[in-house]
């Protein structure tokens, strides 16, 4: 198994998502799989290449997500990307949407013994 790489957990979040590649003002719809607070995975019919700059727009829980990207990772059905100069406002937003995620169960504490 390899060394984890990551920055930070990663949530199985889905959610509407739009991508406008930055240099062509190509639009791609797509939808999450999973999100973190440095980026996310969405699942798309194509996928953009390494290294592309990006707008991302993901359509939460609760409100709307943006933030600048880059493809960190291509498939040819989705791909990785890396969030990039998120705003406070907007790291915000996600923080709150993926608080539920990090909080304990209210049903995960111990049975009182008989």
């Amino acid at each position: 198994m390899g060394i984890e790489r990551r920055r930070a957990p990663r949530y199985q979040l889905i959610t509407d998502a739009e991508v406008l590649e930055l240099r062509t003002n190509n639009r791609l719809k797509a939808k999450t799989s999973d999100v973190s607070l440095v980026g996310c995975f969405m699942n798309a019919a194509w996928s953009l290449p390494t290294g592309t700059e990006i707008q991302v727009k993901l359509s939460g829980p609760e409100g709307i997500f943006t933030s600048k990207g880059v493809v960190a990772r291509a498939q040819p059905m989705g791909m990785g990307v890396s969030f990039s100069n998120i705003k406070k406002d907007q790291q915000d937003v996600l923080a709150n949407w993926l608080a539920d995620f990090r909080r304990p169960a209210a049903d995960a504490t111990p049975a009182a013994s008989a």
